[in-house]
């Protein structure tokens, strides 16, 4: 008998490492979800890999949380066990040093949004949905998602999002600078992995350390990032793809070098 598939798989493309969302038929989020995503992140920790995509296979993205673990919750009566993990899967995946994009089609609630929120970038189809619908079972997002979109899109936007359990269309997030990009349904996908890849292929210990500096604005605004960013171009100094680059400018011009993450 063949072992069940996991929920969350890892599949790589060249140095983009991406994990994927199989659940079918609503790639919904149980506790083996979660348990495969720590498992993805675990992985893609200790490898190589130069980028992270985050996408789902499927009609739609997630239906979101797989309600039962509400009630099973309720029948233990120890929520803050049950999802007292959510926030550090999702830091988790904020921290990593390289960067990551999640892509996004058809309908995205709850869970499978609030890890998207966790990457640095997220692109989506034109008819995909967004919701942070908790409320329709008297929650609020407990994987962070409020906070995250306060950051992107602003409190009183958040407050919106949130507590009107609707769904909202690409486009509008975009507007609110939650989305970076909106592309057509067909060309997510090809479009997308080719962005990824071009970011693996590219200075990558230079986008770690932008990582770094975006990470402490958000911590303590411009003054806090102005205080790291010294420490943290310098360091780059001391990196081959920055001594090669430079050499590369000297010697051939721009555009003609190459990184390998070192």
């Amino acid at each position: 008998m063949e072992a069940e598939a996991a929920p969350v798989r890892l599949e790589r493309d060249g140095n983009v490492a991406v994990m994927i969302l199989s659940n079918p038929p609503l790639n919904l989020f149980g506790a083996d979800a979660w348990g495969a995503l720590i498992s993805c992140i675990d992985e893609v920790e200790g490898s190589d890999a130069r980028a992270l995509v985050w996408r789902a296979d499927g009609d739609i993205f997630t239906g979101g949380v797989d309600v039962e673990t509400f009630q099973r919750a309720l029948d233990d009566g120890a929520p803050s066990e049950s999802f007292g993990s959510l926030i550090p899967v999702v830091r988790r995946l904020d921290g990593l040093r390289i960067p990551t994009l999640a892509l996004v089609h058809g309908l995205c609630l709850t869970a499978g949004l609030e890890i998207s929120l966790g990457c640095d970038m997220i692109w989506a189809s034109e008819s995909a949905r967004f919701g942070l619908v908790e409320a329709v079972v008297g929650l609020t997002p407990g994987a962070g998602g409020t906070q995250r979109m306060a950051e992107r899109a602003g409190p009183a936007r958040a407050a919106e999002f949130v507590m009107s359990g609707g769904l909202y269309e690409a486009a509008t997030l975009e507007r609110w600078n939650v989305i970076n990009r909106v592309v057509p349904d067909d060309q997510l996908l090809e479009k997308g992995m080719k962005f990824a890849r071009k970011l693996a292929d590219g200075p990558t210990i230079a986008h770690g350390a932008t990582k770094r500096i975006i990470r402490a604005y958000r911590a303590g605004g411009v003054v806090r990032a102005d205080e790291v960013t010294p420490d943290v171009f310098a360091e780059l100094f001391a990196s081959e793809d920055l001594q090669n680059a430079v050499a590369s400018f000297l010697e051939h011009g721009p555009g003609n070098a190459t990184f390998e993450g070192k």
